[in-house]
């Protein structure tokens, strides 16, 4: 951070080291976090996370921000052992101490206001998209999958080192990013308690057959495998509209798969990193009680898993069109709905491809405050139709403080653990948190 060091610096002699501390804010958040395992009768985790920010205030409206996080879980059954961080780049890989805490430099990032243009530099993230319980467009940045999707998307996604630009044009502002930092999702390994095992997003390999996985084949130039993106949005007639444009990495590595025959028949996985295109946008308008939303992404060069062991290299691929359709409605005093669609259909399907041409999941949100907004009620439904299987998730909080908040919720997956949720119908959980901002 060169601009910082140089802008601090002068700032300091001008104002003499006893004001400084003036300009620097600090905060932080401590929680707590038990997951009990309703269906197999064991505890998942006692999580206790420590985030520590620091602000400070630099001349001409510059700032800086850092945010950290120290996090331990006495169980150690979402990663058990010392996670290989394969996927993640070096300069954004986690401290580990021993095999139940580790240490993150979560963000890290300099604001600063060039004439209109308003730069951000360093790691941070980058929300594209506001679907709930699940992601169409927002894949600026990847995403950790320790505990499946069940944390929160501001804490499961993954901060990368990124150059955002903002340009006001008219009535309209421009988003540029570019990101050399080659970071993927973060994926369960096999020992732990979220790890994959549907044929959706694992290989079926049949019984005696020997499976050899290789090391990712992961990006590792600097400049020539960097992401790259930009986003308009603007106000047009009563709707927020935005076009965004992403050329990146996709996060998930395609397995390419490799037979071979013989008195003792392998299968070889090769996980590698493929290029993809998406282009897209997103609109909302509020309609008295009612907001519609949605958001549409057209993403090439996506690969999809074969069903037959016996296939080439296991895969197939499509170009993919995907929107999500959402109805917000808030006519009742304290109450909320809120109900999307989602569906993704393929271009190129073909008849041996895992998945359906076209796949679809519904998600539904209600929401009831009480007591002054301190005790929230809510349940999310997210369910797949073309699997029959979803996620149930009931939670109450209370505000018990203006910095204390405590609540309790349920996760329960429904349906075959061939699909996406039902492979996880045995890690029905029941979560108490507590919360302290500091």
């Amino acid at each position: 951070m060169i601009f910082c060091s140089l802008s601090f610096s002068a700032w300091a002699n001008e104002t003499g080291t006893e004001t400084i501390a003036s300009y620097i804010e600090y905060s932080a958040v401590l929680e707590t976090q038990w997951a009990y395992g309703v269906t197999k009768k064991s505890n998942q985790k006692l999580q206790f996370i420590y985030e520590p920010e620091i602000n400070v205030e630099l001349p001409n409206n510059h700032k800086l921000t850092v945010i950290g996080r120290l996090r331990g879980d006495i169980y150690d059954k979402l990663e058990p052992g010392s996670p290989s961080q394969a996927e993640i780049s070096p300069m954004s890989r986690r401290g580990l101490i021993g095999n139940h805490t580790d240490m993150a430099l979560r963000e890290f990032y300099y604001e600063a206001t060039v004439g209109e243009t308003y730069l951000t530099l360093g790691k941070q993230q980058i929300v594209w998209g506001q679907a709930d319980g699940l992601k169409l467009l927002d894949v600026v940045n990847p995403q950790d999958f320790r505990e499946f999707i069940l944390d929160d998307f501001s804490r499961s996604r993954i901060p990368l080192w990124t150059v955002n630009t903002e340009i006001p044009i008219n009535d309209a502002m421009l988003q540029l990013i570019w990101m050399p930092d080659q970071t993927y999702h973060a994926l369960p390994e096999s020992n732990s308690l979220y790890a994959f095992h549907s044929p959706l997003l694992v290989p079926n390999v049949p019984p005696g057959v020997n499976v050899n996985l290789q090391p990712i084949d992961k990006p590792n130039n600097f400049f020539a495998d960097a992401d790259y993106g930009a986003r308009l949005s603007q106000f047009v007639g009563g709707w927020d509209v935005t076009l965004n444009y992403l050329y990146h990495y996709n996060d998930n590595p395609v397995l390419f798969r490799h037979l071979t025959s013989g008195s003792e028949p392998a299968v070889t996985i090769t996980p590698r990193y493929e290029r993809s295109h998406l282009i897209g946008g997103t609109f909302s308008n509020a309609l008295g009680d009612f907001v519609l939303r949605g958001e549409v992404g057209y993403s090439t060069d996506r690969y999809f898993m074969v069903k037959g062991i016996d296939d080439r290299n296991g895969v197939n691929k499509s170009d993919e069109f995907a929107y999500v359709f959402g109805l917000d409605w808030s006519g009742m005093t304290d109450t909320f709905f809120s109900a999307q669609l989602f569906q993704s259909n393929l271009i190129n399907h073909h008849p041996e491809l895992v998945r359906d041409k076209v796949d679809t999941t519904l998600t539904f949100l209600a929401r009831r405050n009480f007591i002054n907004d301190t005790l929230v009620a809510e349940v999310l439904l997210i369910h797949s139709t073309n699997n029959s299987d979803g996620l149930i998730r009931p939670k109450v909080s209370y505000e018990w403080h203006d910095n204390i908040k405590v609540w309790m919720g349920m996760d329960i997956f429904y349906g075959n653990q061939t699909g996406l949720f039902g492979q996880f119908a045995k890690n029905d959980r029941l979560v108490v948190g507590v919360i302290w901002g500091m």
